[in-house]
């Protein structure tokens, strides 16, 4: 007799309690109804949403957190469930994971190995747990894990050494470029050493700066993949297990990079406008590359009819950056206005002539023009209740190539974790069946475009340098002197990390946006601000 069980890869709102029970309920009934399900599976800490951070530190949320368990064991009979939530105990707090069934909790397990390095800090909230948890469900001995248990072989092989044929593994595992081949060679590991048939479940969906890319998958005992869900969607997939294994079912193929990423950065916009309640977005179009891919992204987000651009020219635009934001913005069908700049700059020249009387032109009055147009993108926004999305790139934040309160200002920012070379790779992505950025856009040099035929590589290392550079000394955490033997210029490596390092001020005043590296700023890599330390 096969044991149905149903991968239940949702999204989830974070601290939403009412609205999550409504849609777990809601899964399980499809999994009961429409799939046959003995079982639904769903991801870690499904009640709260991941990551829930300080509500774990209110009494009050933990409160709500039993009522609204207690709510759905109610409502949901005729299907076991296995889902996660906090467990508040007179030992402490444990991310633990439950098991279901017609109004009862039967088993829960703890999580043993609590994560606490890049985004995660679990260790600030729970305590470890340990013990295995097996429980039979239709004839079959079912263990269960929850996500970094996964990680390490101990946790697999006691849920074996328990009885387990059959091994569930909850989680909200983030995604960053190249992180689900990563995942499937290390549950290989864990298969082939328990000897258990492995059911990964992730969570799908944005939430603040992390994207949750689902991909849940099914790996049988001998390493092998036998089903995959969809990458960046929510789904129900049911799996028939037998004393003979899981019976194979649909394996979703996994995406290439460009895509990967181009996704992540649609599902982050998408649920950051819509989970907040904006109602839609707005950005400033320059002609160049960053707008340009924001503006995509923001319209596969969104919708078209949600998203408005500003052209917001200056004297030193260029014609070709009008012309081209304007094609893009039409081949989109995107409300597009054009309001110059000039009248403003001008006024805030006059207004600080006397001030700035015997000094040279130079940054500051670059930064001025990017600052009217921070003003009017904002007053778009607040007027309209429209977030306002940056399009700053990573290697541009990197090194503090951008205005604080100018093109800084705004409220999401899809490209903070995006480099220049990836920007460029995603235009093309973006371009793939039809031109929709203007391929002058592509091919023309970056430029800001606030200082007569200025390019950003006046001021900057060629981006293929820049970058290489940036991945070691910002993700890979290599110091000068490593950098330097890989075989870059030391002048333009300390000049490089000097940039890096004195605009740290600068980035913790930016808005928050899609991690897609391994390692981003905000939450993945903190440093003082005040700092006397040099690579």
């Amino acid at each position: 007799m096969a044991l149905n069980v149903v991968l239940a890869q949702i999204n989830l709102k974070v601290g939403d309690l009412a609205g999550n029970v409504v849609r777990i309920s809601e899964a399980a009934a499809r999994a009961r109804d429409e799939l046959g399900g003995d079982l639904a599976v769903f991801p870690e800490l499904t009640l709260t949403g991941y990551p829930p951070e300080d509500l774990l530190l209110r009494s009050d949320f933990l409160d709500r957190c039993e009522a609204a368990l207690a709510q759905l064991a109610e409502r949901v009979t005729g299907i076991d469930l296995v889902l996660g939530y906090p467990k508040r105990t007179a030992g402490g707090l444990y991310n633990t994971a439950g098991v279901l069934r017609d109004g009862e909790i039967i088993a829960e397990y703890h999580k043993a190995l609590l994560p606490n390095y890049s985004v995660f800090d679990e260790k600030r909230y729970f305590q470890p747990g340990g013990e295995p948890c097996v429980v039979e469900m239709g004839g079959t001995k079912v263990g269960i894990t929850i996500c970094e248990d996964i990680w390490f072989r101990e946790p697999a092989l006691r849920a074996a050494e328990a009885g387990a044929s059959l091994l569930l593994n909850l989680n909200a595992s983030p995604f960053h470029a190249g992180k689900s081949p990563e995942r499937e060679e290390l549950l290989k590991k864990r298969a082939e050493e328990s000897g258990l048939d492995i059911v990964y479940v992730n969570l799908v969906g944005g939430q603040d700066e992390l994207v949750f890319d689902g991909g849940s998958f099914v790996m049988r005992r001998d390493g092998k993949v036998v089903q995959r869900a969809p990458f960046f969607a929510e789904s129900l997939n049911r799996l028939a297990f037998t004393a003979d294994g899981p019976r194979p079912g649909e394996v979703v193929p996994c995406a290439g990079e460009e895509e990967s990423i181009y996704r992540a950065l649609v599902v982050g916009v998408r649920d950051y406008v819509r989970k907040n309640g904006f109602e839609g977005a707005v950005l400033g179009l320059s002609g160049g590359i960053d707008s340009a891919l924001t503006l995509a992204v923001a319209v596969d987000a969104l919708g078209a009819e949600q998203v408005e651009a500003l052209l917001m020219p200056s004297r030193y635009t260029a014609h070709m950056s009008n012309e081209d934001a304007v094609v893009q913005a039409r081949n989109l069908g995107v409300r597009h206005r054009v309001i110059p700049i000039e009248p403003a700059f001008n006024t805030f020249l006059d207004m600080l002539s006397d001030e700035f009387a015997g000094s040279q032109r130079d940054v500051t009055e670059e930064n001025i023009q990017a600052r009217c147009r921070g003003i009017l993108l904002m007053a778009v926004s607040n007027k309209k209740g429209k977030i306002l999305l940056t399009t700053g790139n990573k290697s541009e934040m990197s090194v503090g190539y951008a205005t604080l309160y100018g093109d800084m200002a705004g409220g999401y920012a899809p490209l903070k974790d995006v480099p220049k070379l990836m920007v460029y790779r995603l235009a093309e992505y973006v371009n793939r069946a039809r031109e929709i950025i203007p391929r002058r856009v592509i091919e023309r040099p970056p430029t800001a475009e606030l200082a007569p035929n200025q390019r950003d590589s006046d001021s900057l290392p060629p981006y293929e340098v820049l970058d290489e550079i940036l991945a070691r000394y910002v993700e890979l955490d290599q110091g000068v002197a490593e950098i330097i033997a890989a075989g870059f210029d030391e002048a333009e490596v300390r000049r490089v990390v000097r940039l890096v390092d004195r605009n740290e001020y600068k980035r913790r005043q930016a808005p928050p946006g899609v991690k897609i590296t391994r390692r981003a700023f905000g939450r993945d890599r903190r440093y003082p601000l005040t700092n006397g330390f040099s690579s």
